[in-house]
């Protein structure tokens, strides 16, 4: 496995008759997944989703990406939350957050819209566009979704006057619900390709099914070898021994620490391809474990930069947070430094010194820092950032928020809080149906 979890960090924090205690429940909370008896059984889709994928649907994603390559210089990807999260999150991780920015012929760049609502956001990605040819995939269970159904309109009518609705319709996905829904009515009626939305996976775990599959492939990636880090992934976690499984460890730890009053979880890395990667964590984690009034807090962090940012606060502020860092161990490309005859900048004694060697000693420096000042620490070392190990650090975080949901005591599969707010705005904007809402909300917004 290329993914290791190392506990140096945390060894002053807990004790080892600490995790042999809470063994009992890891063991009810992984017997409650697999069985399938556990609160949200209707989501788990994703537990054998690596196996278990539509191998016919995974080829006509294969094909569907070919066909934007050789027609398409930009793809348009449509979606918002587990829709858009894990497919950015991917295309970063793999390909680089400069990925747009790079010359990569025969693969188109990738824009994310429908995530906001920002006129000028949606703005600048049309002017980026300009009239470049172009297609787009657009991802919704139901297609009323505000964010995306605003920018899937916009967006509609310019592929429409561009190519008219029979060249529309070949540059047109649509990753949606199998039978029902404003979006697979769309579909049907117009002919585009769609890609399904299975019932028994949640959104925020949806990153190896076709929605992020589909613009995985069309950026180039190998998404067999995506499936395959899952697979091993799978494989490797799937025994309930907490002393041979780091996966069920990470679970249980961040249950202990919990219990001690750290309710904040930094999620950190050292590598601004790994920043998207954080959000995606921030969104599964948040939506899972954040109910009853219970639940870890998650935020990421992009060090060294954040370090001029919030490391005070890290070091040095209210210890109710640990640390869970990212390193990878690998660079992709490597640069080395030269000396300089000058020695202005006093980095000499850096000359033939790797970047990434430097980085590796500022992850060690503060490392230490953090632990000595009360954070505790447990680090997921990844051996190089490509597909693979995407596949298993996703299938690795997935499975734990599953027993470490089921630990906390709620379900980690549902998100019935995220609608308040959605009533809200519905009624001040006047939609059909909320109009007794409307005058009292904005009363209240007045007073």
């Amino acid at each position: 496995m290329g993914i290791t979890l190392k506990l140096n960090g945390i060894k002053k924090f807990v004790r080892d008759d600490e995790l042999s205690k809470i063994e009992p429940m890891v063991k009810t909370a992984s017997e409650l997944l697999y069985s399938g008896k556990g609160a949200g059984n209707d989501f788990i889709g994703w537990v054998n989703l690596p196996f278990e994928y539509d191998k016919e649907e995974f080829e006509r994603m294969k094909a569907a990406a070919k066909k934007i390559q050789s027609n398409s210089q930009v793809l348009v990807v449509i979606g918002i939350g587990g829709s858009y999260l894990g497919g950015r999150a991917a295309l970063d991780f793999i390909k680089g957050s400069n990925y747009n920015n790079k010359k990569h012929p025969g693969f188109p760049d990738v824009y994310f819209v429908g995530n906001s609502i920002s006129s000028d956001y949606l703005s600048d990605i049309i002017e980026m566009i300009g009239d470049r040819d172009f297609s787009i995939n657009v991802i919704s269970k139901s297609g009323t979704t505000t964010e995306p159904a605003i920018a899937f309109r916009i967006f509609k009518k310019m592929i429409e006057d561009k190519y008219g609705k029979e060249g529309a319709k070949e540059r047109i996905f649509a990753t949606t619900d199998k039978a029902r829904g404003a979006l697979k009515s769309l579909a049907d009626k117009e002919g585009y390709e769609t890609f399904v939305i299975t019932d028994d996976i949640g959104g925020r775990f949806s990153v190896l099914t076709p929605v992020g599959i589909l613009l995985m492939a069309a950026a180039g990636i190998d998404v067999d070898e995506v499936m395959k880090g899952a697979q091993d992934a799978a494989n490797q976690y799937k025994n309930d021994d907490l002393a041979n499984n780091d996966c069920l460890k990470y679970a249980a730890l961040r249950n202990i620490l919990y219990r001690k009053g750290k309710g904040i979880e930094i999620l950190a890395n050292y590598e601004p391809s790994l920043t998207m990667f954080g959000e995606w964590y921030k969104q599964l984690y948040a939506e899972s474990e954040g109910k009853d009034q219970k639940g870890i807090f998650p935020v990421s962090a992009n060090f060294s930069t954040d370090l001029h940012s919030i490391g005070q606060f890290i070091q040095d502020g209210s210890r109710n947070l640990f640390e869970t860092v990212l390193w990878v161990d690998k660079a992709k490309k490597d640069i080395v430094i030269e000396a300089d005859e000058e020695n202005l900048d006093g980095l000499n004694f850096l000359a033939d010194k790797s970047i990434q060697f430097v980085n590796s000693k500022a992850y060690g420096g503060t490392f230490l820092a953090h632990v000595d000042g009360g954070v505790p620490t447990m680090v997921i070392e990844i051996e190089k950032a490509d597909a693979y190990h995407f596949g298993q650090l996703v299938y690795f975080f997935e499975k734990a928020l599953a027993i470490s949901g089921y630990m906390l005591g709620v379900n980690p599969f549902d998100q019935p809080g995220v609608e308040a707010y959605k009533k809200n705005m519905f009624a001040l904007l006047g939609k059909p149906g909320y109009e007794e809402q409307k005058a009292e909300l904005e009363a209240r917004l007045e007073n």
